[in-house]
């Protein structure tokens, strides 16, 4: 039996375009998906292929099991995926650790940055789930987007990626860090989600040793409703950077760490055609995935969140 459970929460995906309709069904809460809106999806996983992100986030949980396997200190740990709007379900994780016999759990959000009002389906979720099962101890970590092996491991997907550029593009070539567009009402309700995201820019700027004129902050993956959404996207940079003579860009997301549609479309795929039609050749970063900075980074969390679990325990 395992004492302490993790789970490793994401959205969720489709894996290919046949997955599409009923992934995009629950994302609506089951309200009818315009047939357009299938079909432009259907498109995109076309283009890529399918979508590895629950492979990788599985793969995410075995490395993280081995990592809180290695620095075992007493206390048998548990570690597995939970999908919002995809399986393996989250409360499908959830159960499987209750079933047995964990009786402390910890929800690990694979979004750096953290907002209950913004990302309120894992709230959602799991208050439903801890409304049926009383006697377990289960809560969501809080934001991690600045703890140090997370600043560190994101530094090191950048410093990978210069090493790999011409001597002379490495040193003046600008960087675009971003993140998912969202809706202007609903960051309205907590805007300080945005700064959270702006602070792992600027840290992991400090730590590159980046001039504040070498990087951007922009947005990426607009939905498709009506509202204002944030701005700028990343295209929108484009032709101010092509008017100062700049022809290579780098792209680092912020929030984003398992390769997935938003990235192997959005950014690859979209973005780059654009960026291409701009005379600017885009690079990006790999995700972290599986490296072993972020892996360590994931068990800097687990075990912030296991001593503020204990401390609740003993007060």
């Amino acid at each position: 039996m395992a004492q302490f459970g993790v789970v490793l929460a994401t959205f969720g995906s489709a894996v290919t375009a046949e997955d599409v309709p009923a992934y995009l069904s629950s994302v609506r809460g089951g309200r009818e998906v315009p047939p357009d809106l299938i079909d432009e999806f259907r498109r995109r996983y076309d283009l890529i292929g399918r979508s590895p992100l629950i492979d990788i986030t599985l793969a995410q949980c075995a490395a993280l099991q081995d990592a809180l396997d290695s620095g075992h200190d007493g206390e048998d740990m548990r570690v597995v995926a939970g999908m919002l709007h995809s399986e393996p379900s989250l409360r499908g994780a959830l159960d499987d650790l209750a079933d047995g016999g964990t009786e402390r759990i910890v929800v690990v959000v694979l979004a750096p940055q953290y907002s209950p009002i913004i990302l309120a389906g894992y709230e959602r979720g799991v208050a439903a789930w801890r409304a049926e099962h009383p006697d377990v101890d289960v809560r969501i970590a809080g934001a991690w987007h600045l703890i140090p092996e997370w600043i560190a491991a994101l530094a090191e997907r950048v410093e990978d990626t210069l090493a790999r550029l011409e001597p002379d593009v490495r040193l003046r070539i600008p960087i675009i860090f971003t993140a998912h567009s969202l809706p202007r009402p609903v960051v309205d309700r907590d805007p300080g989600y945005i700064t959270q995201l702006r602070d792992t820019a600027a840290a992991v700027a400090e730590r590159l040793g980046l001039a504040n004129e070498q990087w951007s902050f922009a947005y990426q993956s607009a939905g498709h409703t009506p509202e204002e959404w944030l701005t700028p996207d990343v295209k929108d940079l484009f032709p101010a950077f092509r008017a100062e003579g700049i022809s290579e860009i780098l792209v680092v997301p912020l929030q984003f760490l398992a390769d997935h549609l938003e990235i192997l479309y959005d950014i690859d795929i979209a973005a780059g055609a654009e960026a291409a039609e701009a005379g600017i050749t885009m690079h990006r970063i790999e995700l972290p995935n599986t490296r072993p900075a972020f892996i360590r980074a994931l068990a800097a969390v687990v075990g912030r969140e296991r001593a503020g679990a204990a401390s609740t325990a003993v007060s």
